[in-house]
């Protein structure tokens, strides 16, 4: 009789969920010291510190000594990602020095919100070796800036050493190892490749983009498209309706990227077409169930204190339309969204108001960009 081959045991160092697929696991890295640390313990950040530690140890660097401690003690990250055990790969700490050891790589995950706060506090302890990598999608209030230049500013880090990741990522279905894609855009095109060498995986698939602009404009306003069709749907305007939206909402989303130096292409790509699908499309989406609970009748102050986690659209939706308006770019879908958010206007209206603006040629906003593209004296 033929020797049997026994059954592969899973890693200990991998996190697993208790619903995820069954499939075989990474083989295990040799243990040394991370390389790589995760500023930030929301969701997404706790997701990307699980794909890390599924080659190698990380560092996951919480905001508060008492956040380490319980996610440190529980091995696990209940309130932002419950139900993954965090493999003895991840270090958690909230001690800026460990960042220090971090040589290679230092992605930020904090909410836009407090993105100076934080990279003004931990900045100088980041190695000035390390490329950093902007996983954020917002834009700061009051500066309209996009997070590489807040991260920048904030920290000193060089601009050239700046990337950011931006795509349809649903922090859950990362973790559970669904096949998700990704963006990532530098101004080097070694710090980008460098990225993605080192966090693509078979189910988590990155390609490179030049355009650090758009990646970053798509990934900031497509959370204020998806609160406005949230709001669709929770007011039952049916496929038709929230479709129509969404396309009209990539197209604002479009016109401001052109008037800001942006390749339209970019917002057809992952980072923008392929984001607004997921963002607009998924109940896993907090920008989504913002406008739902918003067509409900809620108020935000109500909303943003059940949410579990940050909605980002509402945070991002002012510093868009005052960037729009230093452009001369009409926005009406944000707009709105900013009147559902802080105006007391009511969902209904807002949508009503949407639907009787007059018609106009779909393609006219975007003779600017072919008139850029038009040979001098042509």
């Amino acid at each position: 009789m033929e020797p049997t081959t026994p059954e592969p045991q899973p890693d200990p160092n991998l996190a697993v969920p208790v619903d995820a697929p069954a499939g075989p696991a990474p083989a295990p890295a040799v243990e040394s010291t991370p390389r790589v640390a995760v500023i930030g313990t929301g969701a997404w950040g706790t997701t990307l510190a699980l794909l890390v530690a599924a080659a190698e140890p990380v560092i996951l660097f919480a905001h508060s000594a008492e956040t380490a401690t319980r996610i440190d003690h529980d091995r696990r990250n209940g309130r932002r990602l419950p139900g993954y055990d965090l493999p003895q790969r991840v270090h958690v700490t909230a001690d800026p020095a460990m960042l220090g050891i971090a040589a290679d790589l230092v992605i930020v995950a904090v909410p836009s919100a407090h993105v100076r706060e934080v990279l003004t506090r931990v900045g100088p302890s980041i190695p000035a070796t390390a490329d950093v990598l902007s996983v954020v999608k917002g834009l700061e209030r009051g500066t309209q800036l996009r997070m590489t230049e807040v991260i920048a500013q904030a920290a000193g880090v060089e601009p050239r050493r700046l990337a950011a990741l931006s795509g349809p990522n649903l922090a859950h279905e990362v973790a559970r190892g669904l096949p998700a894609s990704a963006v990532v855009a530098s101004n080097d095109p070694g710090v980008a490749e460098r990225i993605v060498a080192r966090l693509s995986r078979r189910a988590f698939r990155l390609y490179t983009n030049p355009d650090v602009v758009g990646v970053e404009l798509c990934g900031a306003l497509k959370n204020i498209i998806a609160i406005a069709a949230g709001a669709a749907d929770g007011l039952g305007f049916g496929d038709n309706g929230k479709a129509g939206l969404m396309t009209r909402g990539l197209a604002e989303m479009t016109r401001l990227g052109i008037a800001v130096g942006a390749n339209p292409l970019t917002f057809a790509g992952l980072a923008g077409l392929g984001d607004v699908i997921a963002t607009c499309g998924s109940n896993l989406s907090r920008n989504h169930r913002l406008g739902d609970e918003l067509a409900s009748g809620r108020k935000w102050a109500e909303i943003e204190a059940i949410l579990p986690g940050v909605a980002e659209g509402a945070y991002t939706v002012d510093a868009a339309l005052a960037l729009a308006e230093q452009h001369g770019v009409e926005m009406p879908i944000a707009r709105e969204v900013h009147n559902a958010l802080f105006e007391g206007k009511s969902v209904q209206r807002c949508l009503i108001d949407l639907l009787a603006r007059e018609s106009k040629d779909e393609l006219a906003d975007f003779r600017v960009w072919a008139e850029r593209l038009r040979p001098s004296g042509a």
